[in-house]
């Protein structure tokens, strides 16, 4: 069996509804409304560093304190409203990182319909456009008068040299579409050929094993190192392979 072939069954084997459980994508799985897949994919994707289950623990504390609806918290909250999360803390993300966030998606959300539009600065077809989308992504979102210089380094971009491996998570989850239920698939205007993948330590550590990356370090370029020899499996969908690769890593310690 060659590697392209490996990696396939790999796919097929976790890229399964029963992954979502203990996955952080099982959080936007919990609604159905486009905004609210789209807010709570953001902030668990932001979140996902650590135990899995922690994370998943730390985002429903999160989301019950918006009451299990963020899109309608964004809109309609007042100020008393903001007080609960003066406790909220995961790891180096504190209150002043959650407010700001808050603060992004209730003016967002009253000025845009979907979260797809603020991905989509500097947009066009060419398959290695996510580098521009991602820097652009950053600037948007901290355009905001007030934004805190601290909460800056939550979200990754490639400007500073990051693998950006949590935006490049949220990404697949909202642009993958397939049947197998798993991934959302909601937005359209990015392609999936155009995705960079998730270079979290399991698949950083099994793709250096299986020669699918050779640079040292692990940054931006490592990225779209792995991504380029991915896309030779599959130009259309390089990105499914994240589920080998992570499943190789965290299921089967491979």
């Amino acid at each position: 069996m060659d590697l392209k072939d490996f990696l396939d069954a790999k796919v097929e084997e976790y890229n399964q509804p029963d992954f979502i459980t203990l996955d952080p994508i099982s959080i936007p799985h919990k609604f159905s409304k486009k905004q609210d897949i789209e807010i709570s994919a953001f902030i668990a994707s932001i979140l996902a560093w650590g135990q899995r289950k922690t994370i998943i623990n730390k985002c429903l504390e999160l989301f019950a304190m918006m009451d299990n609806a963020p899109h309608e918290f964004m809109l309609n909250h007042t100020e008393n409203d903001l007080k609960p999360f003066l406790n909220f803390k995961h790891r180096t993300f504190n209150d002043i990182d959650t407010l700001y966030f808050i603060e992004f998606f209730t003016w967002y959300y009253r000025n845009y319909e979907s979260l797809e539009f603020a991905f989509l600065q500097g947009f066009s077809e060419d398959v290695n456009v996510m580098g521009k989308l991602l820097t652009n992504f950053h600037d948007f979102f901290f355009q905001l008068p007030d934004a805190p210089q601290r909460t800056r380094k939550h979200i990754a971009t490639p400007k500073r040299k990051a693998a950006c491996k949590r935006i490049n998570m949220f990404l697949r989850w909202m642009v993958r579409q397939d049947d197998k239920g798993v991934d959302f698939g909601i937005w359209k205007t990015i392609q999936p050929s155009q995705l960079i993948c998730p270079c979290d330590l399991h698949v950083d550590r099994v793709g250096r094993k299986l020669g699918l990356i050779t640079r040292k370090q692990t940054d931006w370029i490592t990225s779209i190192e792995l991504t380029e020899k991915l896309r030779d499996f599959d130009p259309a969908d390089p990105v499914k392979y994240d589920f080998a690769l992570f499943g190789l890593g965290v299921e089967e310690k491979f």
